[in-house]
């Protein structure tokens, strides 16, 4: 079966397969939230309870990469990677609670650490 989507596709087979089975299941979760969302006030409790709980969960996904990383990661020194998460933050804040800044900044002051130190 592999071999005939392979065929049939060409080189693209495993872009395919991630939109098959990583985009198109997590997407239908996602409109099926947006219809029954609707109704719900921005304010209410069930939401301000929702927001902490992914404000948590992405806190602790960062701390997890900052303070125990794996591969290549792992072979910039802690107090580079700090500065890397620190300079993200720093940009988040001064471009407007830009996530997008925040994250290129911070990106670009990890690959930077990783040019001067590696």
């Amino acid at each position: 079966m592999i071999e005939s989507i392979k065929l049939a596709t060409g080189d693209f087979w495993p872009y395919l397969v991630v939109i098959v089975i990583g985009f198109l299941p997590t997407e239908m979760w996602r409109s099926l939230a947006v219809l029954l969302g609707r109704g719900i006030n921005e304010d209410s409790q069930i939401l301000v309870w929702v927001r902490a709980v992914a404000s948590a969960l992405l806190a602790g996904v960062v701390a997890k990469l900052v303070l125990a990383p794996s591969g290549a990661l792992a072979l910039l020194p802690l107090i580079w990677r700090c500065t890397a998460l620190l300079s993200g933050v720093i940009a988040f804040f001064a471009f407007r609670r830009s996530v997008l800044a925040g994250v290129l900044i911070g990106e670009a002051a990890l690959i930077t650490a990783c040019y001067l130190v590696l």
